[in-house]
């Protein structure tokens, strides 16, 4: 099954990188209110304590509830945008229904 492992110690532009590959879509992360610096890790950017654990994400995740477990997982921000970044998917949707809406 293909999908997406996220941990603490990934910095931003990989997670990006690997998500925009697995699911065509843009993930945008969070530093308070600014996008995050890229050269940083998941850890060094958080805002929040989360608990820490690693995080599987997969095609069929919603889109909101991907965005729910970054912050209780990381403390962070994220939010899925369309692949190119120009509008924010629907939370109701699922990975693979909001990249489909986007093609």
């Amino acid at each position: 099954m293909a999908g997406l492992s996220v941990s603490g110690r990934m910095k931003v532009s990989t997670l990006r990188k690997g998500f925009q590959k697995e699911f065509g879509l843009t993930l945008r992360l969070y530093e308070g209110k600014r996008f995050a610096d890229e050269d940083k890790t998941l850890a060094n950017i958080r805002t929040e304590k989360g608990t820490g654990g690693a995080l599987s994400v997969a095609k069929n995740m919603k889109v909101g509830n991907l965005e729910n477990k970054f912050k209780k997982e990381f403390g962070l921000k994220v939010q899925v945008a369309s692949s190119d970044d120009s509008y924010l998917c629907n939370n109701d949707h699922t990975l693979a229904q909001a990249y489909q809406k986007d093609n």
